[in-house]
């Protein structure tokens, strides 16, 4: 008997990448594992043909699609394809091609080891700057939160229903581009079991990211700092709560 498997993952101007994402994924996954695959794909206010690839692909795959005529962001974007989600294990890829499928088999065949089950990238594929950002964030984040991942950042990862419910308790949604940060810290601070595998990082199948140019960089940190301190102060008052 296959399991049923929900897997989320936004799309902003994504029209070169997408449908090779999404055939290689359902392909190699479903031959792979004893899995009933569904996407979830959050379209976040495109401008070029995104939606009508996404379209031209549901014809073949089976394919919710949530979209949006406005730019909502990433983390919006992840978080309304998590509300939409109803399988008992939720999955998660970005849509340009970085993560590969065949290492689904590495998180799948480790469900029942904990709850959350997250893709470590070894090597991580991003550019310099990217890269360079992360690890100083880290730095930040891993003295404010007892997050012991090697990979906080990951976008590759499985999750049971039960855990999910619990990780998207409070204000999701603090760090605007930085939902994995936030996510993994919710998920500790509401004591869900994690585990990692490390995973293939590939070079993203076309285009660009527009969220980390150069110029945006000095307004994105400190937007990063500001939310680590609302959600750290979330998080403690919740702990607070539950120990009165």
């Amino acid at each position: 008997m296959t399991t049923k498997v929900e897997v989320v993952l936004p799309a902003h101007n994504e029209g070169d990448a997408i449908e090779g994402t999404l055939r290689e994924f359902h392909q190699i996954v479903t031959e792979q594992n004893d899995v009933d695959l569904e996407f979830i794909v959050c379209e976040d206010g495109s401008t070029d043909n995104t939606v009508a690839v996404i379209l031209h692909v549901a014809k073949d795959l089976p394919i919710q699609l949530i979209t949006s005529s406005k730019r909502k962001g990433y983390s919006r974007a992840v978080i309304d394809g998590f509300k939409r989600s109803s399988a008992d294990y939720v999955g998660f890829i970005d849509s340009d091609g970085q993560c590969d499928p065949s290492d689904f088999r590495l998180l799948w065949e480790e469900r029942s080891t904990a709850d959350l089950i997250v893709g470590y990238r070894n090597p991580r594929n991003d550019n310099i700057i990217r890269r360079l950002m992360s690890g100083a964030f880290g730095v930040v984040y891993k003295t404010l939160f007892p997050v012991r991942l090697k990979d906080p950042s990951s976008p590759y990862l499985l999750i049971s229903r039960r855990a999910l419910k619990t990780t998207m308790q409070g204000e999701t949604g603090i760090l605007a581009q930085g939902f994995w940060w936030e996510f993994y810290a919710r998920a500790t601070a509401a004591g869900v079991s994690i585990f990692e595998v490390p995973i293939n990082h590939r070079v993203r199948a076309a285009g660009e990211t527009v969220v980390y140019r150069p110029a945006k960089i000095p307004r994105i940190a400190a937007e990063h700092l500001a939310g680590l301190w609302k959600l750290r102060a979330e998080l403690l008052q919740r702990t607070r709560n539950r120990e009165q």
